[in-house]
């Protein structure tokens, strides 16, 4: 392994390890899961996207089935809060099975059940989180994440895939909504509230594992939209890679960098899907309330 960058500090005791593969194989996969020293056991949950029918960008089952299949996990999500192929229980077992998600693990729809509530301790707008009440049943959580941009968020990362994606749908309006419940989407709320209900949000489910948490983004198909359109626009850069951390915002800081320092193809588009949707505050909020570092060491685990 070689650090390739030193990102925001130069000093290595306040800032968070990344580690960097420029391969996106079920290998490479494989190997950035190890380089992290931290083993998922016990009943592990492994929270992804499984994908609106329509969209093509969301990890591919077959690039996953390794690392789930090595961490005996259950495959976790929670229905949505828009119209679509998933917002109930029913179809959003249907799109996992057509996704090929069901082929490779148990998939489990958190809010089939019900819903508990979890508190913010440290935040400013959220005061309670409401995710699914099998959040429970799991002992371990690994945050695997397909990284790209969104249309409300700028980017989704290892933050909004803890977030709005453990969500309840009453969860995933309230964090819309800026902290405000039984409302639906409002598309002209502030931006900011939402940003930060998002990072206090993914701090609660942090807080309820403890140390019992891992985090993987894989940076390929990097569209300016997210998983959850099922029309979303062409990749306009190339794939980069998949990088790991214990550290959810120094991940998705070192992700948002590579953006901006890709060299190939056009990332104009996807910069400015971010800064119009001011993204970066989602970042700020997350080191603000105590919940990582925005300053990382970028390591490389390839060989020379």
């Amino acid at each position: 392994m070689k650090t390739i960058l030193n990102k925001r500090t130069t000093d290595k005791s306040t800032s968070s390890k990344v580690y960097f593969t420029s391969q996106i194989t079920p290998d490479a996969l494989m190997r950035i899961y190890e380089s992290l020293g931290k083993k998922a056991e016990g009943r592990v949950a492994v929270k992804l996207s499984t994908g609106e029918p329509g969209g093509h960008h969301f990890l591919s089952a077959t690039l996953i089935a390794p690392l789930v299949k090595e961490v005996k996990g259950t495959i976790v999500e929670c229905n949505t809060a828009y119209g679509g192929k998933r917002d109930d229980t029913h179809s959003h077992r249907m799109v996992a099975e057509n996704h090929g998600f069901t082929s490779i693990a148990e998939v489990d729809i958190m809010d089939a059940d019900g819903e508990m509530r979890l508190p913010v301790k440290n935040g400013t707008v959220l005061g309670e989180n409401i995710v699914g009440t099998h959040l429970s049943n799991y002992d371990f959580l690994v945050d695997l994440v397909h990284f790209k941009g969104h249309m409300m968020g700028g980017f989704g990362g290892a933050i909004k895939n803890l977030s709005i994606g453990v969500a309840s749908s009453a969860g995933k309006l309230k964090i819309h909504n800026g902290g405000v419940e039984g409302k639906p989407i409002d598309m002209d709320a502030a931006q900011d509230p939402f940003l930060e209900c998002m990072a206090e949000a993914t701090g609660t489910v942090i807080d309820f594992f403890g140390d019992r948490v891992i985090h993987i983004n894989i940076m390929n198909n990097l569209s300016v939209d997210c998983d959850c359109d099922s029309n979303p626009h062409a990749p306009e850069i190339p794939d980069i890679g998949i990088l790991a951390s214990l550290d959810p915002v120094a991940l998705d800081q070192a992700c948002v960098d590579l953006v901006y320092s890709c060299e190939k193809g056009d990332n104009k588009p996807l910069i400015e899907r971010m800064e119009s949707r001011h993204a970066v505050h989602i970042l700020e909020h997350a080191d603000e309330i105590g919940m990582g570092t925005r300053n990382y060491e970028l390591i490389s685990i390839d060989e020379d």
